[in-house]
């Protein structure tokens, strides 16, 4: 899981997974690591050794034939992402909206090429700005203050109560399915978790936005009640997985890492339940913390 120091392999053998990190046979454009030769410096000795490294290549979202964005991200599951991304962008209003995603290899990167419905082409019209890959703040590409937070809006109630003991077992499966992660050490991930903390889906990413917009959907696709369980993120709570994870219907989330200031705000607004700093046992609590359950306070 990010955020805990640990050796990572410098081979491949070293790694026993059961999970694919090449694309099948979509060929090397879609793999998500490459095998590199490098040379290790351990104990003051230098040796030949092989390393794997997560790929990060540009990807295009063209809707209709129009780009939206250009994100760097790991080319797995894009299927996934461009459906997670019209959705938690609002872009598509419903996935049916979606008609086709086609894949296709170009000298610079990958074009995910989107049939879309008329609606969502003209919301994408109203709303066209030019965006380079998310890597930290999620704004580059804002024209002006109010796109920065268009009204979202809140989630309905009816969600499942959380458990922190079903929570801690759900972190604790969770590296098993990181496949990408433990090859490379480089990934972010998004996992949908069930209320007795079983991991149901998880989708990696260089990116963690790109990780949790393609849990989306996978999500959507596997038609899964975003009100029925909690998602865990290997990564920082920023506000803009907080709106992600609130556009999705999802309404719990729980990091690995801190929030920031204004996330809590906007999940306290949207009342999303948002945990923190989740490691083994222990939760911080920042928004909903009744769905958490009351143990007595020292």
């Amino acid at each position: 899981m990010r955020g805990r120091a640990r050796p990572r392999p410098s081979r491949a053998s070293d790694v026993e997974t059961d999970h694919q990190v090449h694309d099948g046979d979509a060929g090397p454009a879609r793999a998500g690591a490459q095998r590199v030769d490098v040379r290790v410096r351990r104990a003051g000795t230098l040796a030949q050794a092989e390393d794997w490294l997560a790929d990060e290549v540009p990807v295009a979202l063209i809707f209709n034939g129009i780009s939206h964005a250009v994100m760097l991200a790991t080319p797995l599951d894009l299927e996934d992402f461009a459906l997670g991304f019209g959705l938690t962008e609002g872009l598509l209003e419903r996935a049916d909206e979606l008609y086709g995603v086609e894949v296709v290899e170009d000298p610079a990167g990958l074009r995910v090429e989107m049939d879309v419905a008329s609606a969502c082409f003209a919301r994408l019209k109203d709303r066209r700005r030019s965006m380079a890959g998310r890597t930290g703040c999620g704004l580059c590409g804002t024209e002006s203050l109010e796109q920065v937070e268009p009204p979202l809006r809140p989630l309905e109630g009816g969600a499942v109560p959380l458990s922190p003991p079903a929570i801690a077992a759900a972190l604790r499966e969770l590296p098993s399915h990181q496949a990408l992660q433990q090859r490379t050490g480089a990934t972010h991930a998004a996992a949908w978790c069930s209320p007795d903390g079983r991991v149901q889906l998880v989708r990696e990413d260089v990116g963690r936005h790109n990780a949790l917009d393609k849990l989306v959907g996978a999500m959507v696709e596997s038609r899964v009640d975003p009100r029925d369980g909690f998602c865990c993120i290997t990564s920082r709570a920023s506000v803009e997985m907080v709106r992600k994870a609130v556009a999705a219907g999802i309404t719990a989330l729980v990091a690995v890492s801190a929030p920031t200031a204004r996330a809590v705000d906007t999940a306290r607004r949207a009342r999303l339940a948002l945990a923190g700093f989740a490691r083994r046992d222990d939760l911080v609590l920042y928004s909903d913390a009744d769905r958490f359950g009351n143990p007595t306070l020292s």
